[in-house]
């Protein structure tokens, strides 16, 4: 298999490359329009500031390639909400994927003190349906780290529940996203992963 994973010096990249390697699978880091086009299949990982990220995929052309691929697709984190319409953060117009915007927990009317923002930790999923979850039950445990979340659409397929609920997956056509971290959610993270790398 022919795996991509894109580098847009994002963090938290190598890391999903190390939890991939656990499984046995070799993937390459990189950047070129060209062989992230001619993978199999890709993933899109990332954490960092939206804005930012967006100025390094429209400095390699991939912020017009990405919405094209037609592969298995899946991204992670900041990488699921680059695939959205629109982030608070920063004011950033992103790939536009999902009709979805990304949000502030801050700015959420449910917000108050006794949260702690960023989310992070770990927290359980609720809702779970997808061929992505395979093996994996409703109120599974799974490792977030994020201040923004992306608002629950038709293309939500997992939800979680911090402040208010909101996306923890998504899934239109091939591409599929998660708002947590697989590379360190143990073997729930292990098993999404396998999920992913079975997709045809």
């Amino acid at each position: 298999m022919n795996l991509a994973i894109i580098d847009y010096k994002a963090g938290n990249i190598r890391s999903v490359k190390l939890a991939l390697e656990r499984l046995g699978i070799a993937a390459e880091l990189t950047a070129d329009p060209e062989r992230i086009q001619a993978a199999d299949k890709v993933i899109f990982p990332g954490v960092g500031e939206a804005s930012w990220a967006m100025n390094q995929l429209k400095e390699s052309g991939l912020d017009t390639l990405i919405p094209r691929l037609t592969q298995p697709f899946l991204g992670i984190c900041l990488g699921m909400q680059l695939l959205c319409t629109h982030s608070e953060e920063s004011n950033t117009s992103c790939l536009g994927v999902f009709p979805a915007r990304v949000k502030h927990f801050n700015q959420a009317p449910e917000f108050n003190r006794e949260f702690k923002v960023p989310h992070m930790g770990w927290n359980s999923l609720t809702e779970v349906s997808s061929p992505l979850f395979d093996g994996i039950q409703p109120q599974e445990y799974m490792y977030f780290v994020h201040s923004y979340y992306v608002e629950l659409t038709d293309y939500s397929i997992a939800s979680c529940d911090y402040v208010l609920p909101f996306s923890a997956a998504m899934h239109k056509n091939n591409f599929y996203a998660v708002q947590f971290h697989p590379e360190r959610s143990g073997k729930s993270g292990e098993q999404l992963l396998t999920n992913f790398l079975r997709l045809s």
